[in-house]
């Protein structure tokens, strides 16, 4: 990290390295959770709720990226193990034991609607100290406001006749 990021940040860069690690550690999860949700998926407009999952599962490791390079830039490492993941975690994870596309929908809007949550409460907590990070959090949690719709509308398709 440079010096005048240093600076803007100040003291709490390793508070927010440690909030960034924790979306980080949500992203591999949901990540994880759309990828293997998408090849156990089962029944009714099972190819429309995979390619969903399945670009989804893109976006999610797209933002553990983005949250790396934040992270380093920081001056901070990224969780390095994936138990810590488990640890870290904001959201947790839901194994998709119930492959029915219903359910992987109904999982995965849950996982969303944490994950928008996490990244309200990020940008607050770096407000007027970091706007990197709080501009980071604005754009994945747009993001995740996406994913929400789209998982909605998919579930809608579903139920309405």
């Amino acid at each position: 990290m440079g010096t005048k990021a240093r600076e803007i940040v100040g003291s709490d860069s390793k508070k927010i390295v440690a909030l960034l690690n924790k979306a980080f550690a949500d992203e591999w999860l949901a990540y994880y959770q759309y990828w293997v949700g998408a090849k156990v998926a089962c029944g009714q407009m099972r190819n429309a709720v995979v390619a969903e999952l399945e670009q989804h599962a893109g976006e999610e490791l797209k933002h553990a990226g983005m949250l790396t390079e934040r992270i380093i830039q920081l001056g901070g490492q990224p969780l390095l193990k994936p138990e810590d993941w488990y640890k870290q975690t904001n959201c947790g994870y839901d194994a998709p034991a119930d492959p029915s596309v219903k359910a992987l929908l109904k999982q995965n809007i849950k996982g969303e609607q944490c994950a928008i949550e996490t990244y309200l409460k990020l940008a607050e907590a770096v407000k007027g100290k970091d706007i990197v990070t709080y501009h980071l959090a604005l754009e994945i949690m747009k993001d995740e406001l996406e994913h929400e719709e789209d998982l909605e509308a998919l579930l809608a398709d579903m139920t309405h006749k």
